[in-house]
């Protein structure tokens, strides 16, 4: 079985965001650039599984510049296999971005995908769900455990109540949460080894994908400084507080 793991390059967690000056977005320039955390835990699992005989060969899938090569080289240094990237210049939307891994999907014909919840630039948390819709596939979202069986796999996922466990049919989407495990650190020997591996390179039009936009962005603004808090005596005081000055009661 071969296992298809979208990946996303995004501004480092670690790096302070910063609007451009005049507000057409976030400044991107001389801004270190990783692979997104959720993708990261995504390839991790992936590769567990192949490890533990359940899958033959993991792929990396990655939409966006000619610089997120070096995101999917990241990929293949921690394991994976093969990398695709599907190279344009143009801000792709998550229903584009589903509609471009579901013509790879289609082309390498995987019994899984794994994905991370969501990308830590846009936040969106909506391509591994379109995606499945697309493909129509069973789905699991927000999964802290993954166990295949045959023909099929049981995803813990983490809900409001706790812990909830679902059995979904081979092939599916599932979306990775922030617990399903601890990603491991490339070597190296493999990241030296990872810069020399052919990727295969498409474009939107080889896959007959329109990515043109349907959202404009009018505006991007930081958000304004948090005003300092204060103490109350008594409940009552700050029942009133929170129905005159906070209006939210």
């Amino acid at each position: 079985m071969k296992i298809v793991v979208p990946v996303k390059r995004v501004v480092d967690y670690n790096v302070k965001i910063r609007v451009k000056p005049d507000g057409t977005g976030v400044e991107l320039a001389n801004v270190k650039m990783s692979m997104n955390p959720f993708d990261e835990i995504a390839v991790e699992e992936a590769l567990r599984l192949k490890e533990a005989g359940k899958a033959e060969e993991v792929i990396v899938v990655s939409i966006g510049p000619a610089k997120a090569e070096e995101t999917l080289r990241t990929g293949l240094a921690m394991g994976a296999d093969r990398a695709v990237l599907v190279e344009t210049d143009d801000v792709v939307e998550p229903l584009a971005v589903a509609k471009l891994l579901k013509a790879i999907v289609e082309a390498e014909a995987p019994g899984l995908v794994i994905a991370g919840k969501q990308a830590i630039d846009d936040d969106s948390n909506q391509t591994a769900q379109m995606l499945a819709a697309l493909l129509g596939w069973s789905q699991a979202t927000f999964a802290s455990k993954i166990e295949l069986g045959d023909g099929s796999a049981n995803v813990t996922r983490e809900v409001d109540g706790g812990l909830q466990t679902i059995a979904v049919k081979l092939p599916a989407v599932v979306s990775a949460d922030l617990r399903l495990n601890e990603p491991r650190y490339a070597s190296l020997p493999n990241i030296m080894k990872a810069k020399k591996k052919p990727l295969d390179k498409k474009s939107p039009a080889d896959l007959g994908v329109d990515i043109a936009p349907r959202l404009k962005v009018l505006k991007t603004e930081e958000p304004g400084g948090r005003k300092a808090g204060i103490k109350v005596k008594t409940v009552a005081e700050l029942v009133e507080k929170l129905k005159t000055e906070a209006g939210v009661l």
